[in-house]
């Protein structure tokens, strides 16, 4: 068994699907398949099921899973040593995102720490709270950033400037001219939100908590899982959406959606680091720079 293999079972088992895990490590297919094929062979185990066009985890493969990632996070702790050693000419940062953090916030500092630092390769994946969590956690990414907070007790959790959400309708609807609702209106028209386990998903519900509402309360139309699609679809509806106020902020300006007055909350971001984990130079450096 190699740490390549393991990379490869990990990447095939995020993916759920060989040729997408292909793509991303820059390998053939078949050399991905060939690398799980191996690992079975070998073992006389089986990690997957095929399952129509798709494969799914065995209850072996959901158990491999958990020690794979944790040996190579281990490995990629080890190589963090000697990159340190040479200072910040070379190493590299893995950093899982939510979406609104990743696309509105952390992009532009990005830019500005690779333009100091081109030496330190970053590998960025995009993806809603919950996972980003699991995801430092697991030790798959050495940072995590994200809108929604998290009670794992193995993580270092920094709070950082964050955003408003807002609530805003397309020019169509019946809310367009009025300066501000009550919150019981809310329940009256039809919604488009994100996902269960995302952050803005998360902040929405628990400010209706605060106006006596449950998100049962309300019309949900459509659950969609990005920011964009969230706005494109408000944009051209009469639904109602709770959103970032970085995501609409051009829309707004254009014309295309219009702001509803209702008291939500003002929130933070946050940073993630697991806090029996390695923390190399570049990572600290990385905070530094975004002034964390």
């Amino acid at each position: 068994m190699t740490l390549e293999q393991l990379r490869i079972f990990i990447a095939v088992a995020e993916k759920q699907h060989v040729t997408q895990a292909a793509g991303s490590l820059n390998l053939s297919q078949s050399a991905t398949s060939a690398a799980i094929a191996s690992l079975e062979t070998r073992y006389g185990i089986k990690l997957f099921d095929r399952v129509g066009r798709g494969i799914v985890l065995t209850q072996t493969g959901r158990d491999f899973l958990y020690e794979a990632r944790a040996v190579v996070a281990r490995a990629k702790t080890a190589e963090q040593v000697p990159n340190d050693l040479a200072g910040l000419k070379r190493g590299s940062l893995t950093i899982a995102a939510s979406q609104t953090v990743a696309n509105y916030w952390l992009s532009a500092r990005i830019q500005q720490f690779q333009t100091v630092h081109p030496g330190i390769h970053l590998q960025i994946t995009i993806a809603n709270t919950e996972q980003v969590t699991q995801a430092v956690h697991d030790g798959v990414a050495d940072l995590g950033f994200v809108e929604g907070e998290t009670s794992d007790p193995l993580l270092e959790v920094r709070k950082i400037e964050g955003d408003s959400l807002i609530v805003v309708v397309g020019m169509k609807h019946p809310w367009v001219g009025q300066t501000r609702i009550a919150p019981a209106s809310l329940t009256a028209t039809g919604w488009i939100l994100r996902e269960p386990g995302s952050g803005t998903r998360s902040m929405f519900e628990a400010a209706l908590g605060k106006f006596g509402l449950n998100i049962s309360d309300l019309a949900i139309r459509l659950e969609l899982p990005s920011n964009e699609a969230v706005r494109v679809a408000v944009e051209s509806g009469d639904c109602a959406t709770a959103i970032s106020d970085l995501v609409v902020a051009q829309s707004l300006t254009a014309g295309t959606l219009h702001r509803v007055r209702i008291e939500l909350p003002r929130r933070s971001f946050f940073v993630l680091r697991h806090k029996e984990r390695y923390a190399s130079q570049a990572q600290k450096a990385l905070l530094v720079s975004f002034r964390i």
